[in-house]
């Protein structure tokens, strides 16, 4: 095993990431739903929606970079990723596109986990 990303560079890059992402949702939802499924207007919406959430929380994780605010960060991505698994439970018809998003949304736990882990070590 290599030696470990910086905590500074890793939530960086992680930050970086998440205003990438939150932008491509908010300025380009029927391209990155196009590999998924029907980019209806309501599913435009709902990923606009999300984009400017993550913009939000790449807000407020640069203005307050500490440990208590990445785990809130991790809590709301985990939950995300619990809302859309259940939406693929439920709803046949949007399945595919709430898969995708799980994966997305628990990427993001797992990125901000890693980060949390790295902050809180010496």
């Amino acid at each position: 095993m290599g030696p470990r990303p910086p905590a500074r560079t890793l939530c960086r890059a992680a930050l970086i990431g998440r205003v990438a992402w939150g932008s491509l949702l908010l300025l380009a939802p029927a391209a990155l739903l196009r590999p998924v499924g029907r980019a209806t207007p309501a599913a435009r919406a709902t990923l606009r929606v999300l984009g400017a959430r993550h913009l939000a929380q790449a807000a407020v994780t640069l203005r307050w970079p500490v440990p208590g605010v990445l785990v809130v960060g991790v809590a709301v991505d985990g939950t995300h990723a619990l809302a859309t698994l259940v939406l693929a439970a439920t709803d046949r018809r949007q399945r595919h596109v709430a898969l995708a998003d799980t994966a997305a949304a628990t990427a993001w736990a797992a990125l901000g986990a890693a980060a949390v882990r790295h902050e809180e070590e010496p």
